[in-house]
This record gives structure tokens, sequence and C-alpha cells, in this order.
């Protein structure tokens, strides 16, 4: 968890399934309109372990970001939320290695004897992950490195695999790929077209309905200025 402090209104924003560092920049801007707010952002690995704290009433957050809009959605038909789900951004995937040219390779190239493990998100609970899957079935080769994949809790986990040298290689998202950590090392841009949209989305709570600041901010990520700083970052926002 990390905390973010400014002044007096308090803004509790849960991000899963992702790495909410792109949401600081986003935080900056907001506190250039002048309005002095606290911010509390936690990560959590999974978007479905949100949504059962949410269904158990126990989840203390103002704003939810979701890697896969459709926790987001079903937090809404369980009556815990004041806004209709929103789509903040598209993600996209890359293969990134800190030891190898990731630039040269191809999805292809990971089926080679010369990689030996690859690391993706958990299929099965991260949509990132899935996607990875996704695109490998895509090009034919999910079958051929099962032998090779490790597998991370979430797309952050994953990146720290191959830094930690668990992996030689992963999937992991554009976003955490232009990290200043990581944007040392270049990657390749998997072809969108080979899985389904990483369609991401947020919503606010209930108990954040309650806060003006809350809703203030919920519409600031809908303006230009939040969009351009996504986009920096290696999202694609819709409809562009």
């Amino acid at each position: 968890n990390h905390v973010f402090t400014t002044e007096h209104l308090a803004l509790s924003m849960i991000a899963a399934g992702l790495s909410p560092w792109w949401l600081r920049p986003v935080e900056l801007a907001w506190e250039d309109t002048g309005l002095n707010s606290f911010f509390r952002v936690e990560a959590v690995g999974r978007s479905g372990a949100v949504y059962e704290v949410g269904r158990n009433f126990m989840a203390p957050y103002d704003i939810f970001f979701s890697a896969d809009i459709s926790f987001p959605e079903r937090l809404k038909q369980a009556g815990f939320t004041a806004t209709d789900p929103a789509v903040y951004a598209i993600g996209r995937i890359v293969i990134w290695s800190n030891t190898i040219d990731a630039s040269r390779l191809t999805l292809q190239d990971l089926a080679d004897d010369s990689i030996r493990r690859i690391a993706i998100a958990q299929p099965s609970h991260a949509p990132y992950g899935l996607r990875a899957q996704e695109a490998m079935e895509a090009v034919g080769v999910w079958d051929a490195v099962q032998g090779k994949l490790v597998f991370g809790e979430n797309i952050a986990h994953t990146a720290q695999m191959v830094e930690s040298g668990a992996a030689e290689v992963g999937i992991i998202a554009l976003s955490l790929a232009r990290f200043p950590a990581l944007a040392e090392h270049r990657h390749h841009l998997i072809d969108d077209a080979l899985h389904a949209p990483l369609t991401q989305g947020y919503v606010v709570t209930t108990r954040g309905a309650r806060k003006p600041a809350v809703m203030d901010f919920a519409a600031f990520m809908e303006t230009d200025a939040a969009h351009a700083i996504m986009e920096r970052y290696g999202f694609v926002m819709p409809g562009r």
C-alpha cells in the first residue's frame, strides 16, 4: 500500500489485478486542479478477491479500479456502487525481458528450446494472463510452452518474476514495460488482434458517492488531461 498525503478530503481507491503506479501522475494532475485531497491507493492481486470483499460488506473504498471491467459490473449488479462502471482504458500486452532483447522476439519464438521459463499472470484469475494465453493459442504455441510456464499472482508479480531471474521472459502489460525501472529494456508489442480486449474499468462505491471529491475525481478520469496521461503509459483510450 502507498499513501499520498495532501490534506483533508479522503479518496480511498483500490486497484485490482493491475499495478497502480500509473495512478500517481493522474493524482498529480488532479491536485493541479486546486482541490486538496488525501489519496490512499491499495493494490490487490485479483479483481475477484475485491469482488468477494465488497460482496461481504467489508470494503472501505471509494473507487474501485479493475483490470477487468466485468468485476465493477458485478459489484454494480450486487448493489454496492453508486455509478455505472466506466471504461478508463484498454490495456496492451508485450513480451519483456531484462536479459534478452525482447524486441527481437515473437510469440512463436517462445517455443524455442533456448527459452526455458516464461512468466505470465495466472490465466484463471488474472485478465492479463488470460490474454497472454489467448495470444499464444492464436499463434499455435500454447501447447508447446506448457512445460516452461511460471505464473504470477498478477501482472506486477509476473514482471517481478522476470526481474528476479525466475523466468527469462514474461508477457506483461505495456504500461509496466514503460515504467522507468523496466523501460531501459526493450519489449515486443503483441498484436491486439490475437486476443480479446483488455477492457479495464472503474466504479464509484456507495461509500464514495457521499464524498463530493470522489465524484469530482471520477469526472476528472473522463477528461482529456487524464486520457493523455493514460496514453503516455501505454493504454488505449476507448474510441480512439
